[in-house]
């Protein structure tokens, strides 16, 4: 009985034990949770919760526009350098200081006879050569079309328009420019697999060989005072070839500009026309025109003209260009004959 006793409380201490134990283990986790709990909520809490900062919005910049083009015009002038040393064995430093001389004076009062013609030079005939010599001097190239452009360059002559031959209309450079080089046109530039990769616009190319023909209009006068025949130039214009812009097919000739010559007077005078058989010295251009040391067929005149025509507009001469040529020797023959008619022997 006693043992059956002792077995009863032994037993009933071991589960007093065990129950205790479990209740400990399970105050310890619930603390352990509720610990780990706090300290997840204050981590988020402090996480989450942090002094904003005051953002300004973005101001959106637009670009900056795209520059417009700048339109290129200057003339095709060939850079020449200055010779650094004496380029010839004698001085000419005061030839290249010379100044034409002066005009006479002509009065309207003695002026017998006057009539206007124009003229056109072609440089491929063997007397007008000088005009295509292309040597370099220290003055520039000396193409008689170079002179002109540098002039223009220079800004030392006033260019005048082609819609008439009577100085009208002054034209600047970039006017000038854009007359020769036309209008622009769409190139296709392609690939290295020959495919169209982009458009680009280009100008035609400026070759000054290719202006080898010039007119002048100049005036006849008989001066009955000094019993005299004048020819006294009044404009040049250079002569070129014009094409389409689109298919590139020849159109005709046409001036490209008219220049007073008066005014280009100092400026030819200190140019030097070359000449191979004068062994001592070479005219300027001035010399030249004034000593008329060049050959223009006659393509227009005042002479038994009441409609202001071209030969070339003459009933019966259109793509003749003999029977025009002769039309020009036969008012040629008429001035002739008008100033011997004149004397009497």
């Amino acid at each position: 009985m006693k043992r059956r006793y002792f077995k009863y409380v032994l037993l009933a201490l071991c589960l007093g034990l065990f129950v205790n134990t479990v209740e400990a283990q399970k105050k310890k986790r619930t603390s352990t949770k509720r610990a780990s709990t706090r300290k997840t909520a204050s981590s988020k809490t402090k996480a989450s919760i942090q002094p904003t900062v005051p953002q300004e919005d973005p101001v959106v910049v637009a670009p900056p526009p795209a520059p417009e083009p700048v339109f290129n015009d200057s003339l095709p002038i060939k850079n020449v350098k200055k010779s650094l040393r004496p380029d010839e064995a004698v001085e000419t430093t005061v030839l290249k200081d010379r100044t034409p001389l002066p005009y006479e004076n002509l009065r309207a009062d003695d002026a017998m006879y006057r009539h206007k013609i124009w003229r056109e030079i072609d440089t491929r005939e063997k007397i007008n050569l000088p005009f295509k010599y292309a040597a370099d001097e220290n003055n520039g190239n000396q193409r008689f079309i170079s002179i002109l452009f540098k002039a223009i360059q220079d800004s030392a002559v006033t260019v005048f328009d082609a819609v008439d031959d009577r100085f009208t209309t002054p034209m600047t450079r970039a006017d000038v420019v854009k007359k020769m080089s036309g209008e622009p046109i769409s190139v296709p530039i392609y690939d290295s697999l020959g495919n169209v990769d982009h458009y680009d616009l280009q100008s035609r190319d400026i070759v000054l060989d290719s202006f080898y023909k010039f007119r002048i209009k100049e005036e006849v006068i008989f001066d009955k005072e000094s019993s005299r025949l004048f020819w006294r130039i009044l404009g040049i214009a250079p002569v070129f070839n014009e094409y389409t812009a689109q298919t590139n097919q020849f159109v005709g000739t046409t001036e490209l500009f008219w220049v007073y010559y008066p005014d280009m007077r100092p400026i030819f005078s200190k140019y030097d026309v070359y000449n191979g058989k004068n062994y001592g010295a070479r005219m300027s251009w001035e010399d030249l025109f004034e000593s008329r040391m060049f050959y223009g067929r006659i393509i227009k005149s005042t002479i038994d003209n009441p409609y202001d025509k071209f030969i070339e507009q003459y009933p019966g001469l259109k793509d003749k260009g003999i029977l025009q040529l002769l039309e020009g020797e036969n008012i040629k023959e008429k001035i002739f004959n008008y100033e011997q008619d004149l004397w009497s022997y």
